[in-house]
């Protein structure tokens, strides 16, 4: 019989440290929040069968958006004054249907790969308690108030622990309970908790690209290290237009611009978004906006053009691909685009009287955009 796995995925901390004036969960590496990055790792992970968020109370919002598009996730719940304590609210969530295994992850190490997702649930199964570990590599020294050396401790027996931990469910969420009404809330992780429970703890091998997030240099560090490893550029190119027609606007950009014309096309005719979607696509070599979206489906009628961008854009999460850039430009005699360029940042240009667009009878756009993705991916 397979067992049942949960994920609680801790993110209810304030990250100071980190800087930026944001908690550091809802920061971005890549061009996608840490909190993001590192809920799709158990989101997509075939032996994950629940995914439970724990946020800050104050954070619903900023979560929301963070997630935007994101299934497989239970509703968050809110965290506590401690890290223990917001992983005990995130437990006691999972008891209506409560799983044989759980994986407890700080969102602060978004970087956790499948394979080391694979290997805690293992080991969880192996031995019921079981954290990710890597070995010291550098001398340790144990120093005194003045900063003087006292000792030199063996590195050989030492370990840099990480998470996810692994445990049996039952187990983990009563030691939880033991902990809470003994008062005491000072565990820095739950290995240690468990050690107090009176379980033996095991350890299995942990990733060193499992770093945890802590200060404004780690996240320089890491978003130079996903740079390298989303290393494959791929340029896309797109180009839309449309006549214009009856109406009293035209859509650019997601943006409603008051004109003496309407215009006719696909969904909402946002010649903008349309040439921006089809570069991106184009980047991916997954076809175009029509072959998505056709425009023979009714359901597309006068549909926003943002749902196509937001495809778009989920298909480059879908490779773990980052976008690097966006480029677009209008080009059309009116309406002028430099009044509305604090909110559509887009270029603009006119064909000199040329051509339909210098007639006025229609508008086009170009864009580019600039795809990072794996050097792994086909």
């Amino acid at each position: 019989m397979t067992s049942k796995v949960a994920a609680v995925v801790v993110a209810a901390g304030r990250g100071h440290r980190a800087g930026g004036g944001t908690p550091k969960q809802y920061r971005h590496v890549g061009g996608e929040s840490v909190i993001r990055t590192a809920l799709s790792a158990f989101v997509g992970h075939p032996q994950i069968d629940a995914v439970q968020p724990v946020i800050h109370a104050e954070d619903e919002a900023e979560f929301k958006m963070a997630t935007a598009g994101l299934g497989g996730l239970r509703a968050p719940v809110p965290g506590g004054a401690s890290r223990q304590a917001s992983v005990y609210a995130g437990l006691h969530a999972l008891r209506g249907t409560a799983p044989d295994f759980v994986l407890i992850h700080d969102a602060a190490r978004p970087f956790v790969s499948g394979a080391l997702i694979a290997r805690a649930i293992a080991a969880a199964g192996e031995h019921g308690a079981a954290v990710p570990a890597i070995a010291v590599a550098d001398t340790v020294k144990k120093v005194d108030a003045r900063g003087t050396i006292t000792a030199t401790i063996d590195r050989n027996e030492l370990r840099i622990v990480q998470t996810p931990q692994a445990f049996s469910y039952a187990f983990i969420v009563d030691a939880h309970a033991r902990a809470a009404a003994a008062d005491r809330s000072d565990f820095t992780d739950d290995a240690a908790l468990a050690e107090w429970a009176g379980h033996r703890v095991s350890v299995f091998p942990g990733d060193s690209a499992n770093v945890k997030l802590t200060t404004n240099e780690d996240f320089d560090r890491a978003e130079a290290l996903r740079m390298a490893a989303t290393g494959d550029v791929r340029t896309g190119g797109g180009f839309d237009v449309h006549a214009f027609a009856e109406g009293d606007h035209i859509m650019l950009g997601g943006v409603r611009i008051a004109h003496t014309h309407g215009v006719t096309g696909h969904s909402d005719a946002d010649v903008a978004l349309h040439a921006l979607v089809d570069a991106i696509l184009g980047a991916l070599a997954e076809g175009d906006i029509g072959q998505h979206f056709p425009p023979s489906d009714p359901q597309w009628k006068g549909a926003p053009s943002e749902k196509f961008l937001a495809f778009a854009c989920e298909r480059v999460r879908a490779r773990s691909g980052v976008i690097a850039n966006l480029d677009i430009t209008i080009v059309c005699e009116a309406p002028r685009i430099g009044p509305h360029r604090d909110r559509v940042a887009v270029k603009a240009t006119t064909s000199e009287k040329l051509g339909f667009t210098g007639r006025g009878e229609g508008i086009v756009a170009m864009a580019t955009a600039t795809v990072r993705l794996p050097w792994t991916t086909p």
